[in-house]
């Protein structure tokens, strides 16, 4: 991913607490020169491996998990985002832009089809997107549904190898501008645009 300098977050616990928050990932691969990619959450193991662990499980029909084992993969991961009106700025020769805060992983891919790793990614999916709930769904691993379900899914592992942060808060403005931006988003009726308010007052003060 092109980052400038100034829009480079790498602080590893910010990466993380953004891979979790917005987990519903894109991973893509190659297959024949083309690019493949499964729109997908993704949990994360911060503890395993020197960059953390990304785990995940596809329908068995999708070619890609064949495709990408053993192969460098790339997980995006996209917090909130906002355009920014050149109107805000009050300024000359000034254009429309974007503000955005993005994760990247790279990291080779292993599959995982023993039922029972199958069914333990699958219950700690359910422990991570039922948890919050006030009567949260239980998943029955010992049940007949469950074992017909581990057949048709395959589990995967990815060791982090590479990981980048992008946070695009209007770094490249003056001060003036940025709390100009900030009050026009935390105007707008956007749950993304007050994000990104909220992020770039958490940066800049």
């Amino acid at each position: 991913m092109y980052i400038p300098a100034s829009f480079r977050e790498s602080d590893r616990e910010r990466l993380f607490d953004l891979i979790e928050q917005y987990s519903f990932a894109i991973l893509v691969s190659e297959s024949e020169g083309e690019p493949f990619a499964t729109h997908l959450p993704l949990l994360l193991d911060r503890t395993a491996g020197p960059h953390g662990s990304l785990i995940g499980h596809v329908a068995q029909a999708n070619p890609q998990w064949q495709m990408a084992d053993g192969k460098t993969v790339l997980a995006i991961f996209s917090g909130p985002h906002a355009y920014v009106s050149p109107s805000w700025y009050e300024a000359d020769n000034v254009v429309p832009t974007w503000n955005y805060v993005a994760v990247h992983a790279c990291g080779v891919l292993r599959a995982i089809d023993d039922r029972d790793e199958v069914l333990n990614i699958v219950s700690r999916y359910v422990e991570v997107f039922e948890g919050s709930r006030p009567q949260p769904w239980k998943f029955d691993a010992g049940s007949e549904f469950s074992t017909k379900l581990a057949a048709a899914i395959v589990g995967f592992r990815i060791e982090i190898s590479r990981l980048e942060g992008k946070w695009k808060l209007s770094q490249n403005h003056p001060e003036e501008r940025r709390r100009r931006v900030v009050r026009a988003l935390e105007t707008l009726a956007d749950d993304d645009a007050k994000a990104i308010a909220s992020l770039m007052r958490q940066r800049f003060g």
